[in-house]
């Protein structure tokens, strides 16, 4: 007996409908601009300040410039003139790309510390209301755990949700590098969680680590939780087009070509993060080796040969995720293209076996985190094919689980 549920017609007549409610939403809300690379607040006052200012007699070199020339910048000056820089401005050094990491970690604790006081006076500011005060509070708390000296945040935004980036391992040394990159509702309060810890950047990056020891213990691996873009607020317009990830593929890329050391890099891309991931890679340094997404809504192409990317293409859905039904087409702008795990599009599909849904990908014990271990440590001969059989890493050499190539 033919399934409904599975025709070519009914999937199409899925789509259309999807289509027409969003673009209802269009004609009812309006459309969500983006506002560009440009930062407010607290931040483009340190950058301000920063572009008037001076050390030793010289002008500060402009903030945005490549970061080569910043690294050389810093590495011309004396320890305690780079520690009375990060004292003086630290949001403008703390989020610099070509500052010294370890600066980075140093000038962000300050500014979450400073973020934090001003946040303690507004919890208790009676012109404020009660959930003002109680937002406040919330806020508190997450930069006050965020500055401590266990930490290593190499970015930090506090203006409206926010934008952090933090690392696991030592980032000068690592001989692997793991970027994660989240999708939609990805803010400072929720960078990390208590409940469904490993659906939230920090588990993520947190669960990939200790999974990638586990898999290569002689390899030296750092891991970013990179929530340093402006993701989508919930499953709106903003979610259905490409503009949040355009801002987004920047930001990734000015990340990656900063980047200490000549370290691989592996990309981990979930829900909205791979739309990012699927924009930013045309563009991205050569030392991006991998590309992985998981309960892709699409990369914005129709195969994978159309990144245009030399890295190796990922993908992995859980038999359980919802993003399944999304329409997987791309018509004016909204939608984001062909199914990364469909056969046409020509990535390497992996199991996801045990990540019970949308949000289980870097939960413990599945396959999804193993194969990302697997990934991320360049071992790739022990990475489980959705199929159960040897697809997914056909042409590929490489470690086993547990040792070097």
């Amino acid at each position: 007996m033919t399934s409904f549920d599975t025709s070519p017609q009914l999937n199409l007549w899925r789509a259309l409908l999807a289509l027409a409610v969003v673009f209802l939403m269009l004609a009812t809300t309006g459309w969500t601009a983006v506002r560009q690379s440009r930062e407010t607040g607290a931040l483009r006052a340190s950058l301000s300040a920063w572009e008037d200012g001076r050390i030793g007699g010289r002008r500060l070199p402009d903030p945005h410039t490549a970061p080569d020339r910043l690294a050389r910048f810093f590495a011309s000056l004396t320890a305690s003139q780079r520690t009375a820089l990060a004292r003086r401005y630290p949001l403008a050094v703390g989020n610099m790309n070509g500052a010294p990491v370890e600066l980075r970690y140093r000038a962000n604790r300050i500014a979450l510390r400073e973020q934090a006081r001003i946040e303690r006076a507004r919890v208790h500011d009676s012109r404020l209301s009660p959930a003002g005060q109680y937002e406040a509070g919330r806020r508190l708390h997450r930069f006050e755990a965020m500055s401590g000296t266990d930490r290593e945040i190499l970015a930090f935004d506090p203006e409206g949700a926010g934008r952090a980036a933090e690392v696991f391992g030592d980032l000068g040394r690592a001989e692997r590098i793991s970027v994660v990159v989240p999708g939609v509702d990805t803010a400072l309060l929720t960078f990390q969680r208590t409940y469904r810890r490993y659906s939230a950047p920090v588990g993520m990056a947190q669960a990939l680590y200790r999974a990638e020891h586990a898999v290569s213990p002689a390899t030296r691996t750092a891991v970013i939780a990179w929530a340093d873009y402006t993701s989508p607020a919930g499953l709106g317009i903003d979610s259905a087009t490409a503009m949040r990830a355009e801002y987004g593929a920047v930001r990734l890329d000015a990340l990656l070509r900063a980047l200490p050391g000549r370290a691989p890099v592996s990309l981990f891309c979930h829900s909205y993060g791979s739309v990012v991931c699927g924009v930013a890679a045309p563009a991205l340094p050569r030392r991006v080796t991998d590309i992985a997404v998981a309960g892709s809504p699409g990369m914005r192409v129709e195969t994978a040969a159309q990144l245009r990317t030399s890295a190796r293409v990922w993908a992995m859905r859980d038999a359980d995720d919802w993003v399944r039904d999304v329409p997987y087409l791309e018509l004016g702008g909204l939608g984001h293209g062909a199914d990364p795990v469909s056969a046409a599009f020509g990535a390497r599909v992996l199991s996801a076996r045990n990540a019970d849904g949308h949000g289980g990908y870097f939960e413990p014990g599945t396959d999804s985190l193993r194969n990302f271990a697997g990934i991320g440590t360049g071992a790739y001969l022990s990475v489980r094919c959705a199929g159960g059989d040897d697809a997914c890493r056909a042409g590929l050499s490489g470690t086993t689980a547990g040792g070097r190539a």
